[in-house]
């Protein structure tokens, strides 16, 4: 299992939200039954590595096909093959150490 942090960020004019864009992307991917989770900076998502390029693709190009010509987009992806890694379990390993 892998995760994937991407952060899309269509060119927008001055003062327009980019909000309505990230309401899209989870709705996509609310379709793709894959595990994901909203941040402050960006969306991270669970799945096999292939799954994961191929759902970034498709969420960049959800902002031209909204009528957007520039779109910047980073992915990070930990694909872990020597063990299960699931979205959460770093946040509680960090957590566990914190007591």
């Amino acid at each position: 299992m892998a995760l994937m942090q991407i952060v899309i960020s269509p060119r927008l004019p001055e003062g327009e939200s980019v909000s309505p864009y990230v309401a899209e992307f989870h709705k996509f991917l609310k379709k793709t039954k894959l595990r994901h989770t909203l941040h402050d900076m960006g969306t991270i998502i669970e799945g096999n590595a292939t799954q994961l390029f191929s759902v970034a693709r498709k969420l960049h190009e959800i902002p031209f096909k909204k009528g957007r010509r520039r779109v910047y987009t980073t992915i990070q992806i930990d694909d872990r093959r020597d063990k299960k890694v699931f979205l959460g379990d770093k946040i509680k390993s960090v957590r566990s150490k914190m007591r």
